[in-house]
């Protein structure tokens, strides 16, 4: 019989983790990985019969990793706090987990911004695995790590991104600082060629590649605020390398 974890990191998600939790009930047992939050949300998981790791963050590889090493079920699905697992995509997992095909499961997440859902602005990412020696590598953009083929589900995972602009802004610049310290770290250089060049292709990548246009008004401005959160870490890595931070 095939058993289901659903791990859940966490960091101040009071407003998002109860859904959260609620979405994915279906599952034989959650593990939110806690990294020490101040908001209540550690009270708030405590309340909900979920098994409650707390760890101090220092990668979301290492994080991940952490409650792997916890899970009981013989497939997980990694859940963030803004993300909500519908009906459709429950009985698509509980079927696949049944009798699968693949060792691992893609599921598309289209991005909510500007009070709706932006169907041409959509990511695919390995969430659902079975629980084979698996494993997250990298600090920044971790990738798990799976023995075998990949398939992709047909239903989304509805993902509330953004809670406006100020708040994009906001993850946009602390993400910036966090890639700019490990990269520096890991010895790579910004220049300033880095700074005009790289956020251009990132609008151009998100615009036009992914067919951003087609999004609207709301399309041009995800574009927008992904280009500036490029720019920002490049301008943060000069700024560390030239001692400035």
């Amino acid at each position: 019989m095939s058993t289901l974890s659903v791990i859940i990191p966490t960091y101040n998600e009071i407003d998002y983790i109860e859904d959260a939790i609620k979405s994915v009930a279906f599952a034989d047992e959650i593990i939110v990985i806690d990294s020490f939050s101040n908001d209540g949300t550690y009270e708030k998981v405590k309340s909900l019969n979920c098994t409650v790791l707390q760890r101090k963050f220092d990668n979301f590889s290492s994080q991940k990793n952490h409650a792997i090493s916890s899970a009981k079920g013989n497939w997980i699905l990694f859940l963030d706090a803004d993300e909500r697992v519908t009906q459709k995509l429950q009985f698509e997992i509980l079927s696949v987990i049944r009798n699968p095909k693949h060792a691992g499961y893609k599921i598309r997440f289209p991005h909510f911004y500007m009070n709706r859902f932006l169907y041409h602005k959509v990511d695919r990412v390995t969430r659902l695995v079975k629980n084979n020696n698996i494993h997250f590598s990298g600090d920044v953009h971790e990738k798990l790590n799976v023995n075998g083929s990949i398939g992709q589900l047909k239903n989304f995972m509805i993902h509330y991104t953004y809670k406006g602009l100020f708040h994009l802004l906001q993850k946009k610049d602390s993400y910036a600082w966090f890639q700019a310290n490990t990269s520096v770290k890991k010895g790579k250089k910004a220049t300033y060629l880095h700074l005009f060049f790289k956020p251009l292709y990132r609008f151009f990548s998100s615009y036009i590649l992914k067919r951003g246009f087609m999004d609207g008004v709301p399309g041009l401005a995800l574009a927008s605020v992904n280009a500036y959160g490029v720019f920002s870490r490049y301008a943060k890595m000069i700024l560390i390398q030239k001692g400035l931070k």
